[in-house]
């Protein structure tokens, strides 16, 4: 099976389990109709975002988890709550481990009786213990999974339908790409715990030495081409750090922007009110997107030989050294860049320094019509029907309780905190928001990429889509094995073939 799109990293990280005590749960049915717990998202106003609107909001508004909450399940309620999730392991930063520790903490105050079982899985683990489990009647009452994790699992029957109003919330609560993350066939199975999206980041002293503006990027996807292009004519490096690798998340990650921007997709997940049995691959905006890529690649030069082959992480190097102009990534980039810095000896030493000295980071680029997009990347939060639950049970008052606290403006902050963002957008509003703004560097450019966020179709296919076909799209392409023409259309076959119940 191929990596699930929607969390573009894949860290190995060790297992562990916890299990925080509490009292006994007596089995209690539940009400699905639950209280809102406040009207919280007049407060944003998402027609407004960019990076001087998420710092100006940031900070002027408190929230009480424990209370509000409380309004939709009684802090005094005592019940049982099993949850499975990826949460922080060794590599993760300091930070990360507090706010879990605190979360956990904070949740036992506010319910004393509820009493949590809760394992920690790694990234690579997690998809295929819980399909185990789910075999044997073992799964755990309340999951978190990568963005597009649960849809196979909702196809499958597996998943209780799950909205904002059954645990205090509203559909304004949250953006309208990560809702559509969780909504299969018209039915909502889950709730975003938290959003990602990428940037353009480039090197300014690069810019300047090609001149071009430093403080200026490209603006559309034309201009990005003809940027690179100029950056190698000019430098003799590449301006773009193309990926095109097969069966790699990042490849359709940094790829399908770029075809949302055009007009194009791979279904129709571009709409607003997306099918996904609408398929897009061979429309004309896609051919564009594909022919900018084969641009930079075949004819200018200005991608990396390299790109075939390269992730993200190839990227890393020539950018460090100076010897790349532009790449797309997390605001995690920037770190990555200071810890190479740090490493660096002698006369490397110096280059690196003025490299992180001269990181910008900026939207990315338009379509030719002023079309933003970018891939929505993130978590959702998901509830197991109690008749795959371990023991056959599921305490839906207290799996409400948990995900209420968890989706809090507050906590879903918190959480967030090293290199996502809040599922809730009331966290924006927060004092934690504020502090992680003046402390991530560049957290706010690419938090203003959210609006324009798109997640991976929505469909148990997508996997084999946007791992498989959209990387083949590209190498067909770039490798001179297809015209542009003939790739796309190679790519529709498979995508329709596939989304008909059939191989590629």
């Amino acid at each position: 099976m191929t990596n699930t799109p929607g969390f573009e990293r894949d860290t190995t990280r060790p297992l562990h389990a916890r299990v925080i005590s509490g009292a006994v749960a007596a089995a209690t049915a539940l009400s699905l109709v639950a209280s809102t717990t406040a009207a919280y998202a007049q407060a944003v106003d998402l027609s407004k975002w960019s990076p001087e609107y998420v710092k100006s909001i940031a900070g002027t508004k408190d929230f009480d988890a424990a209370k509000d909450c409380g309004a939709v399940v009684p802090n005094d309620y005592k019940g049982r709550v099993s949850y499975w999730y990826t949460g922080p392991f060794e590599a993760d930063p300091k930070i990360a481990h507090e706010m879990d520790k605190a979360f956990w903490e904070a949740f036992r105050v506010a319910y004393p009786n509820i009493e949590t079982d809760v394992q920690s899985i790694t990234y690579n683990e997690l998809l295929d213990k819980f399909r185990t489990a789910l075999l044997g009647n073992a799964a755990p009452m309340v999951l978190r999974l990568q963005i597009l994790g649960g849809v196979e699992f909702a196809a499958k029957g597996y998943l209780q339908p799950l909205k904002p109003e059954d645990v205090g919330y509203t559909a304004q609560d949250f953006w309208p790409g990560a809702l559509k993350s969780v909504t299969y066939e018209g039915v909502t199975y889950g709730l975003p715990t938290n959003n990602e999206t990428m940037a353009l980041i480039w090197n300014a002293k690069v810019f300047k030495d090609a001149g071009l503006d430093p403080e200026s990027p490209p603006k559309t996807w034309d201009d990005l081409v003809a940027y690179s292009k100029q950056i190698t004519e000019k430098l003799g490096i590449p301006g773009y750090g193309l990926v095109a690798k097969q069966n790699a998340g990042n490849t359709p990650f940094r790829f399908m922007p770029v075809m949302w921007a055009y007009g194009g997709g791979a279904l129709d997940e571009a709409s607003a009110s997306p099918t996904y049995k609408d398929v897009w691959i061979n429309k004309e905006g896609s051919k564009k997107a594909l022919q900018a890529a084969y641009q930079m690649y075949a004819v200018d030069k200005s991608a990396p030989t390299s790109a075939l082959t390269n992730t993200q992480g190839e990227n890393q190097a020539p950018f460090i050294a100076g010897k790349l102009g532009m790449m797309i990534a997390h605001p995690a980039e920037y770190a990555k860049m200071n810890d190479l810095a740090s490493k660096a000896t002698g006369s490397d030493k110096a280059v690196a320094d003025e490299v992180v000295a001269n990181m910008r980071y900026g939207l990315l680029p338009t379509g030719p019509d002023g079309k933003r997009a970018v891939v929505f990347g993130g978590s959702n939060i998901h509830v197991v029907k109690p008749e795959y639950v371990e023991g056959g049970k599921s305490d839906e008052q207290a799996v409400k309780a948990l995900i209420c606290f968890w989706d809090s403006p507050e906590w879903s902050t918190k959480l967030a905190w090293v290199g996502s963002n809040p599922g809730n957008v009331n966290g924006f509003l927060t004092s934690a928001m504020k502090q992680r703004l003046e402390t991530i560097k560049f957290l706010d450019v690419t938090t203003s990429m959210l609006p324009n966020g798109i997640p991976f179709p929505v469909i148990p296919q997508a996997p084999e889509i946007m791992n498989i076909i959209v990387p083949d799209m590209l190498q067909n392409a770039l490798t001179g094995t297809m015209t542009v023409d003939q790739a796309v259309e190679d790519a529709a076959q498979k995508v329709q073939n596939i989304v008909a119940g059939g191989g590629l």
